[in-house]
């Protein structure tokens, strides 16, 4: 798995949208346990017990939701989809209003593990908070933060660094895949970057990180670190938590050509774009020839996908929308998919348009949540000097 271009690992790993399961690329359905337990034993004994937490945490939250803190968050590399939204930002939104304490990394640091610029930078962080606020993320529940706001979280990465072996991180499945994909030497900072991410979880001590499958591996070695460090320096109480993943099983959603949604592909609808743009960008995407509008994602993966996004935004089945349609045709789908999705869109774009006119008042929400996640990066760093001996 290649570290995605819109996320940390997709974000990854704290953002699942390129690790939901119903819905493969190929089209065809299959649930999390039955990929798993085809990848191999191993895979399958450390995705139940994951599984079985996952399962008893959502039910111990729903009773007692302030017991909880979750570390989600994005790599500043573009604006987000209605992929990052079905996939990510509604489920942030719904851990918040809940009572989950929520923090949420802007990582601008991991936008170099396999890049060259910096370019846009800048511009890319505040239209993540701006989609961020308007879909509903309250800065006064949800800590927003940035990775090179919070020097103080980033060095933890060097005795974090010392509880893991080289040859752990080479076997990241992120990692090997980068290596067997790119043809040339890793930089260090994409080797180490899923022990970055484990400063980004430990610092606040979230206790909880909804992932997809393929990310478990990364919480995995955070659990590890956590777990390592405690043993190696223990005190009164343990420093960190162990934390948990929450599994999801939200549907992959497809980009309006069937294939993975994906900026790069230009087959993604922009939660910021106009309703002219959404309406040009589906009127382009491609259908077949067959007139009957059927929902078939094996054999007929574009006309899916339209019927996929229609079902998400109208919280219809997707096989009741391509009955409804019939043999209107693939204008009369995409018809229907543009003002469906538009409709979905248009409190969004509203609420973006309004706080896009006080970007001052945006900057300072980015500046306060810096603010917060430096003085909670600090606690934490002094609680880690303390156990290892190192308070001067």
């Amino acid at each position: 798995m290649r570290v995605p271009p819109e996320h940390l690992v997709g974000s990854d790993f704290y953002h699942k949208s390129n690790s939901q399961n119903d819905i493969r690329h190929d089209g065809k359905g299959g649930t999390m346990q039955e990929e798993v337990t085809a990848a191999g034993n191993e895979i399958s004994d450390s995705f139940r017990a994951a599984k079985h937490r996952s399962d008893q945490v959502l039910a111990e939250l729903d009773k007692n939701p302030s017991r909880y803190t979750m570390l989600t968050g994005d790599r500043p590399t573009g604006r987000l989809h209605l992929g990052h939204y079905f996939g990510s930002i509604r489920e942030r939104v719904q851990m918040q209003n809940r009572g989950v304490h929520t923090n949420i990394v802007i990582a601008d640091y991991q936008v170099i593990t396999d890049r060259d610029t910096t370019e846009h930078i800048r511009d890319n962080v505040l239209n993540l908070v701006l989609d961020y606020l308007a879909a509903g993320i309250d800065p006064k529940k949800t800590m927003i933060f940035t990775h090179s706001s919070t020097p103080a979280e980033n060095q933890l990465l060097l005795p974090f660094l010392s509880l893991v072996t080289e040859a752990e991180l080479h076997r990241n499945p992120t990692v090997k895949a980068e290596m067997e994909a790119s043809g040339h030497a890793l930089t260090g900072l994409l080797l180490t970057y899923p022990v970055h991410q484990a400063c980004d979880i430990l610092f606040c001590k979230a206790n909880v990180v909804p992932i997809g499958k393929d990310n478990l591996p990364h919480v995995e070695l955070t659990r590890t670190i956590a777990r390592r460090f405690d043993e190696r320096y223990p005190g009164q109480a343990p420093v960190f938590p162990e934390p948990d993943a929450i599994l999801s099983d939200t549907p992959e959603i497809p980009g309006l050509d069937g294939r993975k949604m994906s900026k790069s592909y230009g087959n993604s609808i922009m939660l910021g774009a106009t309703a002219e743009e959404t309406a040009k960008l589906i009127r382009k995407s491609p259908t077949d020839s067959e007139r009957r509008i059927t929902f078939d994602p094996v054999n007929r993966p574009q006309v899916s996908a339209l019927l996929t996004t229609a079902g998400l935004v109208t919280d219809r089945k997707p096989e009741d929308i391509a009955e409804e349609i019939g043999d209107a045709g693939s204008g009369a789908l995409k018809a229907y998919v543009t003002k469906s999705v538009n409709e979905f869109l248009a409190p969004h774009r509203e609420r973006r348009a309004e706080l896009a006119k006080d970007m001052d008042t945006v900057r300072d929400i980015l500046v306060e949540g810096n603010k917060r996640a430096n003085q909670i990066a600090e606690e934490t760093l002094d609680q880690v000097r303390s156990a290892m001996g190192m308070r001067y």
